[in-house]
């Protein structure tokens, strides 16, 4: 596994607490949050400008949701490995995620044992791909 601090990790979800207790899960585990965003217009504009590796985004957000943004991600950032952040787990939107690409999904409340698991998978993905 490559050292996590080389590994950048961009946040949107319009929950400002979901949006902390990720950063500071992964700030632990020394991966660099390079960006946040509130909302799917700004995490996009983000997005394309930090070109992270890995993105962690809510699904229900207002408009652009999380589906809309993935699908956006997946045409102009293509290397990057989403990573869906749900607090319900809406089977028809984590299937519709997977299937327009995201590595993985990450259930509210985060349990960090589970996150950091999933986001090891991605990371590995990112590895497999490049």
């Amino acid at each position: 596994m490559p050292d996590p601090s080389s590994i950048t990790v961009l946040i949107i979800d319009d929950n400002d607490v979901s949006r902390s207790m990720l950063r500071h899960i992964l700030a632990n585990e020394k991966y660099r949050v390079v960006g946040e965003a509130g909302n799917g217009r700004l995490g996009l504009e983000l997005a394309e400008r930090l070109k992270p590796n890995i993105v962690c985004l809510d699904i229900n957000m207002p408009a652009p949701n999380g589906i809309e943004v993935l699908r956006q991600l997946k045409e102009t950032l293509p290397q990057a490995e989403v990573l869906m952040v749900t607090g319900n787990n809406d089977r028809n939107s984590v299937m519709e995620a997977m299937q327009l690409g995201a590595a993985g999904y990450i259930v509210k409340p985060f349990n960090p044992t589970t996150l950091l698991r999933t986001l090891e998978q991605a990371v590995a993905k990112l590895r497999t791909d490049a």
